[in-house]
């Protein structure tokens, strides 16, 4: 099973591989994407990891706060979307 972490205040530039290869070292990464405007393609600053259940709340402990980029990353267990 997994659990998706959601993981904001990232660099414009940041590719799905490079934060995916960021959160690997720490644990069993599943998938990585980040979201972008629908109109313009650019990256919103923020995306979504997918962990395997046992490392989700160690890694987002682990990570929330920590250095990227220049940059320190919010991570935390995503919400599901709101309709």
């Amino acid at each position: 099973m997994t659990t998706t972490l959601y993981v904001g205040n990232l660099p414009w530039n940041t590719t799905a591989d490079e934060l995916g290869e960021f959160f690997f070292v720490h644990g069993r990464v599943e998938s990585s994407r980040i979201i972008t405007d629908r109109e313009t393609g650019r990256s919103r600053g923020f995306g979504f990891i997918e962990v395997e259940d046992e490392d989700a709340t160690r890694m987002a402990e682990e990570l929330n706060g920590t250095d990227f980029r220049g940059r320190p990353l919010t991570v935390n267990e995503a919400k599901p979307k709101q309709m």
